[in-house]
């Protein structure tokens, strides 16, 4: 009984310092994207945010590290995990957990399992980061602000919806472009994939 008042504590203060973010610079990945621009209907979006508190809430009641070990992002029903866990065990609990959410239609886990920090390694993926990053603002053929990116070892992450076929294939060249990248791994969903669109 304990377990679920605090877990109803957590989704409720969640929910709570989301709404401290005006809804209007809420959108795929947080602030900074405006709903406006978001292909989603709002119902798709208000059901994603749901279930990206719910999960943030379980995993925060599971261990209050993964709350900053851990990053999920939520995309039409679809789960998207990254970050860094102690050992496998934790990884593939945190995988049940995203397909225990409700409403999911399927999970994307690119957690990682933590080595000694490595300076060198995080300059080198943070630059990464930044190039690819600046690359899509500038490319007019790229809608940047519907992509999330996260670099890992050299391995470039791509979270996002590309309005058509030609944007999601610029937006992978754009990360093979980017010099020491040893692979791009692009989960983008293309417009006309979502289960509901913005009329």
């Amino acid at each position: 009984m304990k377990k679920k008042n605090n877990f109803l504590s957590i989704l409720l203060f969640l929910i709570f310092l989301s709404g401290c973010i005006g809804t209007s610079s809420q959108g795929i990945f947080g602030t900074g994207v405006s709903v406006a621009i978001d292909p989603r209907s709002l119902g798709t979006q208000i059901d994603d945010n749901i279930m990206q508190k719910n999960l943030a809430a379980r995993l925060l009641l599971e261990d209050k590290k993964y709350l900053i070990s851990v990053t999920t992002k939520v995309l039409d029903g679809r789960i998207f995990l990254t970050g860094k866990v102690d050992d496998p065990e934790e990884k593939l609990e945190i995988t049940k957990m995203a397909w225990e959410t409700n409403g999911v239609r399927s999970v994307k886990n690119n957690i990682i399992i933590k080595e000694d920090f490595n300076f060198k390694q995080s300059a080198i993926d943070l630059l990464i980061t930044s190039q690819l990053r600046t690359a899509m603002i500038l490319n007019k053929k790229i809608k940047s602000t519907n992509y999330n990116i996260d670099t890992y070892k050299q391995k470039i992450y791509i979270y996002g919806i590309a309005r058509n076929e030609d944007e999601q294939k610029e937006v992978i060249k754009e990360g093979k472009e980017i010099n020491d990248v040893k692979k791009v791994i692009a989960s983008i969903l293309l417009v006309e994939d979502l289960r509901i669109q913005k009329d």
